[in-house]
């Protein structure tokens, strides 16, 4: 179970926070309090990563920081990080004044020593939501707003990440580089990502949400494109009592069984393998009001509508959406229509991953699958970091956290890092 979230770091400036420049912030420490070191800690024992000796000069607590590091800048070698990040470790009381940056080798040995377990088990425990109620864009009514989306990595042309992860395209043309495909669920309002499934490159986008699926919690309004429906997802999905509102293709069968005065309508999904005289009982049963098997059977509520203004290849289609919100009053049709576009946020989270934090085309520089998925697992934690700091600055001063620019606040924290309180002791 998730125990942490972000954490307010008291210091001596806490009176002059609310309505101070983001700077001030970050200088305070608040980035530090979305990974605390207790929690580095516990995860680096439950995954029996703890180190052989005490007196080594890279332990793991500072190992996972050093990954956060590395996704902070992803332009510098190994030893440039260790060397911005020293006058931390040494207000860490890692070691002494006479410390000297370990070497590149070193420093691959450490990680290699730590693995992706311990990154995997930090993210799990504090990639939590961030937005409170008075977080601009952060709820529909009493449902908090949340996407799930795909995201590929370009990963090192190794033969080690090759076998784990594969190429795209044809067996004739395949890719320049093997490809990490990542599923994430994410929150609409801070983009900070709270769930996430690493895995092939074959492995299709559904299989991995899958695994998302039982971490939704029901307070949640879930929102997916139409590539992410099927029977089986939707049941997975909603089984754990979150809302979901979720495009479908065109040409899914959604028979009306009762019209409402917005627009919207009720209809039954039906399992694709029950047909005939078996799916038109169902769909008799659904319009005289009868319980359904869920297994078989489950009604959604049903919104179209079109986008006139839009032009391209979009002009004049039609949106289909499936929601489970059956209660026309909680969310009326238009309010829906206008929040599944606040799907299109979990691109800008995206964006800001493998653009603004890797650089745009760059290749992750991990060569072996285990130190790979350390390293996204650093990218992902420090954009939870740097996420739910701006959620909260845009928060206190009741603007959208969108109108905080993602790319300035890191060049802050990157400008800052050397400072000790921005990580914790």
């Amino acid at each position: 179970m998730r125990r942490y979230g972000l954490r307010v770091v008291r210091g001596a400036g806490d009176a002059g926070v609310v309505g101070g420049r983001l700077p001030d912030w970050i200088s305070l420490g608040v980035l530090a309090g979305s990974v605390p070191r207790e929690v580095v800690d516990e995860a680096v024992e439950v995954t029996g990563k703890q180190a052989q000796r005490s007196d080594g000069k890279l332990p793991p607590h500072v190992m996972v920081y050093f990954a956060m590091a590395l996704a902070l800048f992803a332009d510098d070698d190994y030893e440039e990080v260790a060397v911005r990040l020293s006058e931390t470790l040494e207000g860490w009381g890692c070691w002494d004044r006479e410390w000297t940056p370990p070497t590149s080798g070193g420093i691959t040995s450490a990680r290699k020593r730590l693995g992706a377990e311990p990154m995997v088990e930090v993210f799990d425990q504090v990639a939590v939501p961030v937005a409170d109620e008075l977080t601009r864009g952060g709820f529909l009514g009493p449902w908090r707003l949340v996407s799930i989306d795909g995201i590929e990595w370009d990963a090192p042309d190794t033969p080690e990440n090759a076998a784990a992860f594969g190429y795209p395209g044809s067996a004739d043309q395949p890719s320049a580089f093997p490809k990490v495909r990542m599923v994430t669920v994410a929150e609409c309002a801070s983009h900070a990502v709270v769930a996430a499934s690493v895995g092939a490159q074959w492995q299709a986008e559904q299989t991995l949400a899958a695994t998302l699926y039982p971490r939704l919690d029901e307070d949640w309004l879930l929102l997916a494109d139409r590539g992410f429906y099927s029977f089986t997802a939707w049941n997975a999905a909603r089984s754990g009592g979150a809302q979901l509102l979720w495009r479908v293709k065109a040409d899914l069968r959604l028979p009306l069984v009762e019209a409402f005065p917005d627009g919207s309508y009720t209809s039954v999904l039906i399992d694709p393998k029950i047909r005939g005289k078996a799916r038109e009982a169902l769909l008799a049963a659904a319009r005289a009001g009868e319980d359904l098997d869920p297994a078989e059977a489950v009604l959604v509520r049903v919104v179209e509508y079109t986008v006139p203004d839009r032009t391209g290849d979009g002009k004049d289609e039609l949106i289909a959406l499936i929601t489970t919100i059956l209660d026309v009053a909680a969310a009326p049709a238009q309010v829906l229509a206008q929040t599944y576009h606040d799907r299109w946020e979990h691109e800008t989270g995206n964006d800001q991953l493998k653009t603004h934090l890797r650089g745009p085309g760059r290749v992750l520089r991990s060569k072996s699958p285990d130190l790979l998925r350390q390293e996204i697992y650093g990218y992902l934690l420090t954009h939870y970091a740097i996420s739910a700091l701006i959620c909260r600055a845009a928060t206190a001063a009741d603007i959208d956290p969108d109108r905080v620019k993602f790319l300035r606040t890191v060049r802050i924290i990157r400008r800052r890092v050397t400072d000790s309180a921005a990580f914790p002791p």
